[in-house]
């Protein structure tokens, strides 16, 4: 589902977007074509531990005129807490593939860990089932809960994550670690920027002050997670300590319920504002 831009309103981007390339449920190209329906002029597609989607939504976006950022969604840990960091505007992304790929081995293995898990708890399910639900994507807990789902036990993917995946529930496993600053480190390495994804309250001026100092680009401000507080307390943040905004919708596909492509309403002039950040710190905007 998507929503058309209104006349006078924009022009807006949307720099938080999923592709079949990890967990979203729409190919590359389709993702850029619901981006042009939804009268967006640019786009960020930021798959989970994945850029293979990014030659075609490339090739898509240079036929339907809309401007195509490489992005990537890593998960990594402050502490013993996950947190999830955008790289946006990557520029060599040959070198982030070579270090994604052995976060997609980490991927592999967990899944496997949650059939097992499964299959102990009396749910006859297999990893092959998985797998067909994932096709070429990276793999993550949105395609068990869709094998879950299409094999009849759940009812939906929140039901499959609320009794059997999400955190405290009996499938449960808890991902193997990429520490913060290894995570930003790489990120940098390829030419981008470190972005820290929908944080919402717990983004607080300690908190981004001490991630700034390892290297933090900027924060997504809007999110659909996000209160109108909370994004107006981190536009303030990202302003007294210098860091870029960001945002988007997060969007994964026709099953997203009302989540929509564009429904953050992120301005072009906020891409704009990372154009120029990269220009300054000597890592020039992709072409």
């Amino acid at each position: 589902m998507t929503i058309p831009a209104t006349p006078g309103n924009g022009p807006f981007v949307d720099l938080h977007m999923h592709s079949t390339a990890s967990d979203g449920s729409r190919a590359p190209a389709d993702v850029v074509r619901a981006a042009k329906t939804a009268g967006l002029v640019a786009i960020a597609l930021t798959d989970h531990d994945s850029v293979a989607g990014l030659p075609e939504a490339q090739l898509a976006g240079a036929e339907l005129g809309i401007r195509i950022v490489n992005g990537v969604e890593l998960s990594a840990v402050e502490g013993e807490a996950e947190t999830h960091l955008l790289g946006l505007h990557l520029r060599d992304t040959l070198l982030l593939e070579r270090e994604l790929e052995s976060l997609r081995e980490m991927r592999v293995r967990r899944a496997r860990q949650i059939v097992d898990r499964l299959v102990g708890l009396g749910v006859k399910i297999t990893f092959d089932d998985v797998l067909e639900q994932a096709g070429v994507g990276a793999l993550g807990r949105p395609h068990v809960a869709r094998a879950l789902v299409a094999d009849g036990w759940a009812v939906d993917t929140r039901d499959a994550f609320d009794r059997y995946l999400g955190a405290g529930r009996p499938a449960y496993v808890a991902k193997e670690q990429l520490r913060m600053p290894d995570a930003i480190a790489m990120i940098h390495a390829a030419g981008g920027l470190a972005v820290l994804a929908h944080p919402g309250a717990a983004a607080t001026r300690e908190r981004l002050t001490s991630l700034a100092a390892l290297g933090l680009d900027g924060v997504e401000v809007k999110h659909p997670s996000h209160s109108p507080n909370d994004t107006n307390r981190m536009r303030t943040l990202c302003e007294q300590l210098g860091l870029v905004v960001s945002g988007g919708s997060d969007w994964h596909g026709a099953a997203e319920g009302p989540r929509t492509i564009g429904m953050m309403q992120v301005p072009e002039e906020w891409l704009a504002r990372q154009d120029a950040h990269l220009a300054v710190i000597g890592r020039a905007p992709a072409a």
